[in-house]
């Protein structure tokens, strides 16, 4: 929202998403005529993206004759459609997000060390769920809010619900979160107030006492 790029494009390209064989068409576009099914000129996800910020989400997943391509058009700061022999000069700002440790994967060989040094100018360590606890009544009312709109439903939260949420250990981090709001906001009969064993059952914890162990001795 700071950025001199707040009022420019925000393009996603989730790597796995995408078949390796129509990676290119869709990450750097294509031209008429390039392949069977190409009627028309296409701008890939770079040109979309170009002036404002492209979002590479789930990086370390990308197969390595792809990561070949991608650092080409990330160090060049250009992208050619397939099909077309000219090159288009691009001014775009690079966020990546894996899950992978990356460094592992580089000494692993299943990375490109050349494109984790091209990415890797500022990281940002997220920490895992619960090792953030006060973030979690946000997020929750955040999800909350999208699926009161999203299903036309109004529900809300005990504080003792709340509390076991903010303690419960999330394995799956945010999205977990994110899923078991929706189940809630699914079932939960129309303006009702969840209580604790809801919200107990939805966890499969045995105990109250179980899902409230303090966020410090739940481990890894």
């Amino acid at each position: 929202r700071r950025s001199a790029r707040a009022d420019k494009p925000f393009v996603e390209v989730t790597c796995t998403a995408i078949a390796e064989n129509l990676f290119e068409s869709e990450v750097f576009g294509h031209v008429r005529g390039a392949f069977t099914g190409a009627v028309r000129d296409k701008a890939g996800k770079f040109e979309l993206a170009d002036g404002g910020t492209l979002l590479l989400d789930e990086i370390g997943d990308l197969p390595l004759d792809l990561q070949a391509k991608l650092l080409r058009a990330i160090q060049n700061r250009e992208i050619t459609r397939v099909g077309s022999t000219k090159a288009r000069r691009l001014d775009i700002r690079f966020l990546s997000l894996t899950n992978s440790n990356l460094r592992e994967k580089v000494a692993a060989g299943t990375f490109r060390s050349d494109l984790f040094y091209r990415l890797n100018v500022i990281p940002i360590q997220i920490p895992p769920l619960r090792a953030r606890p006060e973030d979690i009544p946000e997020l929750v009312e955040h999800f909350l809010e999208i699926y009161r709109r999203k299903y036309q439903r109004s529900i809300t939260l005990t504080p003792k619900s709340m509390d076991i949420l903010t303690r419960y250990r999330w394995p799956g981090n945010v999205r977990e979160l994110e899923n078991a709001l929706e189940y809630l906001a699914l079932c939960c009969p129309e303006g009702d107030v969840v209580q604790e064993s809801v919200v107990l059952d939805l966890l499969r914890q045995d105990t109250v006492d179980e899902a409230l162990q303090p966020v410090s001795t739940l481990g890894d």
